[in-house]
């Protein structure tokens, strides 16, 4: 399993500045309302400046989702340092759990849970959240055409891609954030698995 190299001084003060930004922007949007709140006055609140904002955060939307790179980073890894004999899907639904259980973990299923309801009460962060899954889709599926040997995606691999980032959103809605997401990679298993056998069997 690749070992990712530790972060330099500068990286670590900049991810650190980042997180504080989003820490305390969302905290504001949570008692105030998304809508109520100004970028100035998250500038304000993090003691950092507008300009400072706008740095790490393309847009407002963006200030709730503090991880959007380091997300797709993952998850590309987790496709291609998944241990020996761990098939693809069950690599992937064992990191959207560990990532549930480290949010809760985190903050608690109380805070957790508000949360998801905060981001499905507000229709700019549902489609920004959907927007920014559905950007990692080319980057999962090329890596998982890698790890079957492909040059290229094939359709049924694109297909799968797309299902399981929209299983972040499904779990986003539910009242039973786990649950839904095993009974989600259990129907995904019974349609992936015979195609990425089929690969293989190709392949040999």
């Amino acid at each position: 399993m690749t070992t990712p190299e530790p972060l330099g001084r500068r990286e670590r003060k900049k991810a650190a500045t980042r997180k504080a930004i989003s820490d305390v922007a969302t905290m504001m949007f949570l008692e105030r309302g998304f809508d109520n709140v100004s970028i100035r006055e998250v500038a304000d609140a993090a003691d950092v400046s507008p300009t400072t904002v706008f740095a790490h955060f393309p847009q407002k939307e963006a200030l709730v989702f503090d991880e959007d790179d380091e997300q797709r980073d993952r998850l590309v890894s987790t496709v291609r340092d998944r241990p020996t004999g761990t098939t693809i899907n069950r690599a992937i639904h064992d990191f959207y759990t560990a990532e549930l259980r480290a949010n809760v973990d985190e903050h608690g299923n109380d805070v957790t849970r508000v949360f998801l309801r905060f981001l499905n009460e507000t229709p700019a962060l549902r489609d920004y959240a959907a927007k920014m899954w559905l950007r990692h889709e080319d980057a999962l599926a090329d890596a998982i055409a890698e790890e079957l040997g492909l040059a290229d995606p094939i359709a049924e691999i694109r297909v799968y891609a797309r299902f399981v980032l929209q299983m972040q959103l499904l779990v986003n809605d539910s009242d039973d954030p786990l649950g839904t997401l095993d009974a989600g990679f259990r129907l995904l298993d019974s349609g992936w698995a015979p195609i990425e056998a089929k690969i293989a069997e190709l392949r040999t």
